[in-house]
């Protein structure tokens, strides 16, 4: 669950830069070695990360999304697909998912979104300077 504690140093880097009220999921496999293995994977993470498992008996999340085990969706606040990264893109260790959660955060790539919060320009600047 190497993948589970770098999203969790990964998630407390970006809130201690500022950049917090960020939703984080993981979606679990439904095949039967991974639902015998959910709780292992619930526990490498902290409540800050919801862990979904899926149903066996519905339709594959990531069928759903047409994406794959392993990658990232990144939205923006009002709910539109900003990145979709998959391996080797999706790989904590690089800085891709860093980069595309920032982007996200920071820029209006999908248009102009009500929910953005007042401090998020003074938050950005200081992201950007580093």
């Amino acid at each position: 669950f190497i993948f589970s504690i770098r999203l969790e140093d990964l998630r407390v880097k970006l809130e201690n830069e500022g950049l917090v009220n960020i939703s984080y999921v993981v979606v679990n496999h439904q095949g039967t070695q991974s639902q015998k293995k959910f709780h292992l994977l619930k526990e490498s993470v902290s409540d800050y990360i919801t862990v979904y498992q899926q149903d066996e008996q519905q339709a594959d999340v990531w069928t759903i999304l047409n994406g794959n085990k392993d990658d990232f969706l990144i939205y923006d606040r009002c709910g539109r697909l900003v990145y979709h990264l998959g391996l080797p893109y999706s790989f904590l260790s690089f800085q891709y998912v860093e980069e595309s959660i920032k982007i996200a955060y920071c820029e209006n790539k999908c248009g102009n979104c009500s929910y953005t919060e007042p401090d998020v320009d003074d938050i950005c600047q200081n992201i950007t300077k580093k």
